[in-house]
């Protein structure tokens, strides 16, 4: 049962996560894909997703205990809090203590967590601002 719930949420934010990703205003100068493609991409699979949870659910689901399910609402509240510094501290320091964070309580020892949060945070900021040149949000230093 808990299965096609969660399949049924899912489908519902899939649908909305659409609506909202064709609301997206395009400029005149936008190249062929456009701005909407990869929100659409994302809402397919979610969508598929779920749709493969409402129908074949798991007949008898192992669910965490409350000691995991904490760890997970507070990996959730991380996330949350990565949103709110992103604008301040920028895309670079933002992401490598969040990554960092996120690897440690995944199982990685702390300094190997802080090695592959920096190199996480460092690897997206070349692929994403230095090759693509995308737009990333810039800190106190400049990245």
């Amino acid at each position: 049962m808990s299965d096609r719930i969660f399949g049924g949420i899912g489908l519902i934010l899939a649908v909305f996560y659409a609506w909202q990703a064709s609301v997206i205003q395009e400029s005149f100068l936008t190249d062929a894909v456009g701005p909407k493609m990869f929100p659409y991409i994302i809402a397919a699979v979610m969508g598929l997703s779920s749709i493969y949870f409402l129908l074949k659910p798991d007949p008898e689901p192992h669910w965490p205990r409350a000691g995991r399910l904490a760890e997970i609402g507070f990996a959730v509240l991380v996330l949350f809090a990565y949103a709110q510094v992103l604008p301040e501290l920028g895309f670079v320091i933002s992401t490598a203590l969040a990554a960092t964070y996120l690897t440690w309580r995944l199982g990685s020892r702390p300094l190997e967590s802080v090695v592959i949060g920096i190199g996480t945070s460092v690897g997206i900021y070349v692929v994403f601002r230095l090759l693509l040149g995308l737009s990333l949000a810039r800190g106190p230093f400049g990245f």
